[in-house]
């Protein structure tokens, strides 16, 4: 079972990808992006899970007596979910002022954006 949160981790990716390549609203393209960005949720929480691990203070605990989790890996999580929702923000934001300036914010009637 310790492959499982991998293979979670991949399917939510993979779906947020398949939305995104087939999203023709960019209000739900910031959304499928959101869903790529889960994906590294759980792939941090996979790679920080340690089975019977405690709490990396070792006040009352000689060091090495147990296991314990990197206080690292969810630092990292706690930084990803940060970052996420300040992207999704600017993207939310960047959407709004296309559809002022545009009236549309289907991604092929932008005319100007086509190279």
């Amino acid at each position: 079972m310790h492959v499982l949160p991998y293979l979670v981790a991949a399917w939510v990716f993979l779906t947020g990808c398949y939305g995104l390549a087939t999203s023709r609203n960019l209000i739900h393209a910031v959304g499928c992006l959101s869903v790529c960005q889960a994906a590294t949720y759980v792939l941090l929480l996979a790679v920080g899970y340690r089975s019977g691990g405690t709490a990396p203070v070792f006040s009352d605990i000689e060091p090495g007596s147990r296991p314990v989790v990197d206080p690292l890996v969810q630092a990292l999580a706690l930084t990803d979910v940060v970052v996420g929702a300040t992207v999704t923000a600017l993207l939310l934001a960047l959407v709004i002022q296309i559809g002022k300036r545009h009236g549309t914010v289907d991604p092929d009637e932008l005319r100007e954006l086509r190279g």
